[in-house]
């Protein structure tokens, strides 16, 4: 179930303010959950048979990295007490969920790790395309900017006909930072989630014309008329100046970048 761009940002907006909330709710009718397994975090949103978020958790960590799962028993670990965490809130067992891995990889980077997790993989797909899949799009391209790699999904008519990845996000603007600051990659990763005091935008500035260089290249030859930012890189204030100014097409970011990809995996259920 496609939704508009104004209620998907509304959703969003409902998912923030959830975010680690563990207080008790009473929820009635079927419950959806998704699980966004990224470079710099893991993600457990939960929504209802509306598809209004009601339980989302976030926990940062680094257990997957350019396609390739670095920590499979750390993931498992943290899929596990996320889970716990939106039970203990919905008082309720969740015992399936839906997920995603970045285009052009392995889908079991992902399955596995929810499987060994105790869940049942309701669905699976690529990246952009679930937020494709989310979103009233024709002639568009979504492009998920994450932590390790960025994604580009072309959609025609609400299909998907074009989908590919690269090793190119957020670690790359970290690298950056650290070497033009001599600071450790941890120190640069902070430092890059205050952008304003260390005038970030302007030394990562070639790092993401870079990344546009990359989809532009997916998108050359493909009618594509706007661009949808998703992907914690794209949290940055900004980066859709930089994408708008290199592709010289209109770009569109979310209200939440982080939470976007969440939303649609545990959306997929209700398309």
């Amino acid at each position: 179930m496609a939704v508009s761009w104004s209620t998907a940002n509304q959703r969003l907006d409902r998912a923030a303010r959830l975010l680690n909330q563990t207080g008790p709710i009473s929820v009635s009718g079927p419950l959806h959950a998704g699980v966004d397994l990224g470079t710099a975090d893991v993600v457990l949103m939960v929504l209802d048979e509306f598809g209004e978020p009601v339980a989302a958790f976030l926990q940062w960590a680094e257990v997957v990295r350019d396609g390739v799962v670095v920590d499979f028993i750390g993931a498992i670990d943290i899929v596990r007490e996320l889970l716990d965490q939106a039970q203990k809130r919905l008082g309720r067992s969740l015992t399936k969920a839906a997920t995603s891995f970045p285009p052009g990889t392995d889908a079991r980077l992902s399955t596995n790790i929810l499987e060994g997790a105790g869940l049942e993989v309701s669905l699976v797909r690529d990246e952009p395309s679930c937020v494709a899949s989310l979103l009233e799009l024709d002639q568009a391209a979504v492009v998920d900017v994450g932590g390790g790699t960025t994604g580009t999904a072309v959609v025609q008519k609400g299909r998907v006909v074009f989908s590919d990845d690269e090793p190119s996000g957020g670690r790359h603007l970290s690298l950056a930072i650290a070497g033009h600051f001599g600071v450790s990659f941890a120190e640069a990763e902070r430092r890059k989630r205050r952008p304003e005091r260390y005038g970030i935008m302007e030394l990562v500035t070639p790092t993401l014309q870079r990344i546009s260089d990359i989809v532009a290249g997916h998108i050359q030859g493909r009618q594509v008329k706007k661009v949808i930012l998703t992907g914690g890189t794209c949290c940055l204030p900004g980066i859709d100046r930089v994408f708008a100014r290199e592709l010289q097409i209109p770009v569109q970011l979310p209200s939440q970048p982080l939470l976007l990809t969440p939303l649609a995996i545990a959306s997929l259920p209700l398309a």
